[in-house]
């Protein structure tokens, strides 16, 4: 049997753009994705913390360095410049091998640096935005 389990989060990330006109996806920093391995063109949900949307698209690199989270063509509705994000990728993994894996979590500031790379979600530990 396989189960559908978190592979990466990248957690409250900023919304630095938004471009109705632009040919569909949702544009992230280069960089920020391979830390998260997330691959371009990978399917990927976003919940904003804002206004609580939801909504699946695939991901485009965008400029390496530049913190860049660019919500393109109808998704550009779902959020504004500012808003908080949270950007989820799942994995089919066997259950014989959920055992030994774990997702990878990349936590970000307000400026969208990573401030932390982990493979364990605390729980009780509280995030305060920065």
């Amino acid at each position: 049997m396989q189960r559908i389990m978190l592979k990466s989060k990248i957690h409250r990330a900023r919304i630095t753009e938004t471009n109705l006109y632009y040919e569909g996806s949702f544009t992230i920093d280069e960089e920020i994705l391979e830390e998260a391995d997330i691959l371009p063109y990978e399917k990927v949900s976003v919940v904003n913390i804002n206004n609580g949307e939801r909504f699946e698209t695939y991901v485009i690199p965008g400029k390496r360095g530049g913190k860049d989270f660019c919500l393109n063509g109808a998704a550009a509705r779902k959020g504004s410049v500012g808003d908080e994000i949270i950007v989820i990728s799942y994995i089919n993994i066997n259950e014989e091998d959920i055992k030994n894996y774990q997702p990878t979590i990349i936590l970000v500031d307000k400026n969208n640096n990573i401030i932390e790379k982990t493979h364990i979600i605390e729980p009780l530990k509280k995030f305060i935005s920065n």
